[in-house]
């Protein structure tokens, strides 16, 4: 039996290179490599296409949490509770009684609400007693959780005092602990989302701590603003504008740098709460720099700018659970981060 040049070179390929994993056989002519293929390192050709990222019947890789709608609402009050106590602080500092004595309203009633929602969500009290039997450094939610506690013991006494000026020997240290222990309390429940297996969440660990304590400026701002008169509220709507202002930097540039998981951010329920959010804060902020003494105005662009910080809160919640949903989110970045570090070597 013969065989000429041209059977033979049908039958036996150029060098090709595989790589592991991939299915399927070799092309039986070089061509058609050439129009299936891209090059890979050192000249060589991928005689298969790339596969694309994908898990086990396109299951998801990591398991969704369990958090229900709780946990959003106490992230936008504990937030706002943190930063109030800041604010109602720095009035006192500053001489402005009625802006403290509402800021620190604010504080009591945020702070008050907080631990009703975890056990809320938890279904039992003594479960979040029980994250109180230890101190762990390492565990965001064991910080919290203490947190919570010392600023709720905190902000009582400096609440009181800054309303009815009593205990007058408690209530002045009872401020500065309040407003030391308010800021950390603004911005540890972004760490918390970003030490999750949460794609959206631990992709975007540089930003979210950020985007929390921007978020939570914003809102504290805005409520004092709206139960202060316009004279008084001035450095309450500094913070609101300065906040909202930076939580929409803050997001943009995190999401720049995201990749493929930008998308939870943009699509789905979480898109929408986010665009709502963006336009809401947006006009809020509009409303305020413009008011000039304008009470209907300073009203309604405190609202606006509250319910932007609340619906911010919420698409970033909602992130997380549209990533964990798809396996892509997990695969594509572990696949890229690989080839990366294989690069460098």
């Amino acid at each position: 039996m013969t065989m000429d040049s041209g059977d033979i070179r049908g039958a036996v390929p150029e060098r090709s290179t595989y790589v592991h994993g991939d299915l399927g056989s070799a092309p039986r002519s070089t061509q058609a490599a050439r129009t299936r293929v891209g090059r890979r390192e050192g000249g060589e050709r991928r005689m298969v296409p790339k596969e694309r990222p994908r898990s086990y019947y396109g299951r998801p890789v990591v398991k969704p949490p369990v958090w229900t709608w709780q946990i959003p609402t106490y992230f936008f009050f504990g937030g706002m509770g943190g930063a109030s106590s800041a604010l109602a602080f720095g009035a006192e500092l500053a001489g402005n009684r009625p802006l403290a004595r509402r800021a620190w309203t604010v504080a009591l009633g945020s702070i008050a609400v907080s631990p009703a929602l975890l056990v809320w969500d938890l279904g039992r009290p003594s479960r979040l007693l029980n994250m109180l039997r230890v101190f762990k450094i390492t565990s965001p939610m064991n910080v919290g959780s203490w947190l919570l506690l010392a600023n709720g013991a905190a902000v009582a006494p400096a609440a009181a005092y800054g309303v009815l000026r009593w205990p007058r020997r408690v209530g002045p240290g009872a401020q500065a602990v309040a407003a030391v222990l308010g800021l950390p309390l603004t911005s540890y429940t972004g760490a918390l989302l970003a030490n999750t297996a949460i794609p959206a969440w631990s992709d975007a660990r540089w930003g979210l701590t950020f985007r929390f304590m921007s978020s939570a400026a914003a809102s504290a701002g805005a409520a004092a603003t709206l139960l202060t008169p316009p004279r008084e509220a001035g450095p309450a709507r500094r913070l609101a504008v300065g906040g909202a202002l930076f939580e929409t930097a803050v997001t943009g540039i995190f999401q720049r740098h995201l990749g493929e998981v930008v998308k939870p951010w943009s699509e789905g329920a979480a898109g929408r709460f986010l665009r709502m959010s963006k336009v809401s804060t947006g006009a809020g902020a509009v409303l305020l720099v413009s008011a000039r003494g304008s009470r209907a105005r300073t009203r309604v662009g405190g609202a606006l700018v509250m319910v932007g910080s609340a619906l911010g809160r919420w698409g970033g919640f909602r992130a997380g659970f549209q990533s964990a949903g798809d396996p892509k989110y997990t695969v594509g970045p572990q696949r890229a981060r690989v080839e990366a570090r294989r690069s460098e070597a």
